[in-house]
C-alpha cells in the first residue's frame, strides 16, 4: 500500500492540476474574507442598530466585541472549498480521460488497493488545501476586521480543524462524483452549476417564498458550508445551541448567510450530513469502478 500511495503522490505532483486549482482557492478565500470582513466589521450598519444592540445584549457582550471576524473567516473558507471538490474529480475521471487508468489498475494487486491508495493520497492533499484556504481567509479577515472583532485563538483553531475536515470531505466527494460520472468536464460543470447556482436559488426561494429556513442545512453545498459556517453562526447564537432569549428567525438566517451557511445546524451535524452525501457518491463510484471496462 505504501508504494501505491507513493505512486499516487508522484502522479499528482507531476501534474499541474493540484497547484493550478490551489491558486484560485487562495484568491477566492482571500477576496471573500476581505469583502465580508469589510461589510461585517461595522455590524451596526450591516444589521441595523437595533438588531445589533439586541444581539450584543443576548450574548452578554458590548456591541464592539461581537466576533464578526468569524463571519468573514467562515465565508472565505466556504467559497474556497469548491476547488478541492474539483481537484477530487480528477482522481479517477481524470485518469479515464487521459487513458492512464489501465496502467493504474494493472500495476496494483487489485482495483480495491488502487482505489484505497487514491483515497489516502487525496485525503492528504485535501488537508493541504484546508490549511492553505484557512490561511488565506485568515489573512483577509485580519486585514479588514477590527482587533476586538477577531476570533479568539480557540475559535480560530476550531475553524482550522473544521476547515481541514471540510476540504478533506470535499475532495472525497469530488472523487465520488467523478467516479460515478466518469467525465471531468461533465462532473465539473454539473457540480459548479449545482453548488454555486442551483442550490443557492433553491435556498433563497425556499426562505423567501416558502418560509423554509432549514433547506440549506440538508443539501450538499449547504452542509459542506455548514461545517465551518456554523462555527461562525454559533458564536452569534444563530446555529447549534441558541443564546438565552429569542433570536428573530430572519436575523438568525441572515447571520447564517453572512457566515456562508444559511440554514446550517451545529457544525458537527453539518459534517455528519455531508459525510453521508460523500459516502453515497464515493461508494457508488467505488462500486462502478470495480466493474468498469479499462481497455
Amino acid at each position: 500500500m505504501g508504494n501505491l500511495v507513493k505512486a499516487e503522490s508522484r502522479k499528482i505532483i507531476t501534474t499541474k492540476s493540484w497547484w493550478i486549482l490551489l491558486i484560485p482557492s487562495v484568491a477566492f478565500a482571500l477576496a471573500f474574507a476581505l469583502f465580508w470582513g469589510a461589510i461585517t466589521n461595522d455590524l451596526n450598519d450591516y444589521l441595523g442598530s437595533s438588531d445589533a444592540r439586541e444581539l450584543a445584549g443576548l450574548l452578554g457582550i458590548s456591541l464592539g466585541e461581537l466576533p464578526v471576524g468569524l463571519l468573514a473567516l467562515a465565508h472565505g473558507v466556504n467559497i474556497g472549498t469548491i476547488f478541492p471538490i474539483i481537484f477530487g474529480v480528477f482522481a479517477l475521471a481524470g485518469e479515464y480521460s487521459k487513458k492512464t487508468i489501465t496502467t493504474t489498475f494493472l500495476t496494483a494487486p487489485n482495483r480495491g488497493s488502487a482505489l484505497t491508495a487514491k483515497m489516502l493520497t487525496y485525503i492528504g492533499f485535501g488537508a493541504i488545501y484546508g490549511l492553505v484556504i484557512v490561511g488565506a481567509a485568515s489573512l483577509g479577515t485580519v486585514l479588514t476586521v477590527d482587533e476586538r472583532g477577531l476570533p479568539t485563538a480557540g475559535q480560530w483553531l476550531g475553524v482550522l480543524g473544521a476547515g481541514i475536515l471540510a476540504t478533506v470531505l470535499a475532495t472525497l466527494f469530488g472523487i465520488g462524483v467523478g467516479a460515478v460520472w466518469n467525465s471531468v468536464v461533465g462532473s465539473v460543470i454539473t457540480l459548479t452549476i449545482w453548488m454555486l447556482i442551483v442550490e443557492n436559488v433553491l435556498v433563497f426561494v425556499s426562505f423567501g417564498w416558502l418560509d423554509i429556513t432549514w433547506l440549506g442545512g440538508v443539501l450538499p453545498n449547504g452542509t459542506l458550508n455548514g461545517i465551518v459556517g456554523a462555527i461562525g453562526a454559533e458564536a452569534f447564537g444563530a446555529a447549534g445551541l441558541s443564546v438565552p432569549g429569542e433570536l428573530d428567525e430572519d436575523l438568525q438566517w441572515l447571520l447564517q448567510y453572512t457566515a456562508g451557511a444559511p440554514g446550517a445546524f451545529a457544525w458537527w451535524v453539518s459534517a455528519a450530513i455531508f459525510l453521508a452525501w460523500t459516502m453515497v457518491f464515493f461508494l457508488a463510484g467505488w462500486a462502478a469502478n470495480q466493474r468498469r471496462d479499462i481497455t
